[in-house]
């Protein structure tokens, strides 16, 4: 059984940075995509970033390109999500995930597409 420990979140001032970090353990496979999701009250989750651990590949929202940096650790299934020049807009339940079959749905950003979710990290950001 797949386990994603999210850690990193915090509370920052807009223009401030964050780093979060999600490990996962029990997979098996030898690639894995790994999703960055967010979620406000009242609003569905959505996708942040996700990379594909088999070839680096990256995906990015469109809310986030230029400002979030996912990458990979080097523990085998850790990764990391570098967000700076952070927004209030960006206030959210931060959520890692992953799926079982080893590699990124279509669309990445597709929640349905991943099967396994961390207990999700809090991110505030103050104006």
């Amino acid at each position: 059984q797949v386990q994603l420990v999210e850690s990193g979140g915090g509370s920052v001032q807009a223009g401030g940075s964050l780093r979060l970090s999600c490990a996962a353990s029990g997979y098996t496979r030898s690639s894995a995509c790994m999703g960055w999701f967010r979620q406000v009250p009242g609003k569905e989750r959505e996708g942040v970033a996700a990379i594909y651990t088999g070839s680096g590949s990256t995906y990015y929202a469109d809310s986030v390109k230029g400002r979030f940096t996912i990458s990979q650790d080097n523990a085998k299934y850790t990764v990391a999500l570098q967000m700076n020049g952070l927004k209030p807009e960006d206030t959210a339940i931060y959520y890692c995930a992953t799926n079982w079959y080893g590699r990124c749905p279509a669309p990445w950003w597709g929640r349905f597409g991943y099967s396994d979710w961390g207990q999700g990290t809090q991110v505030t950001v103050s104006s």
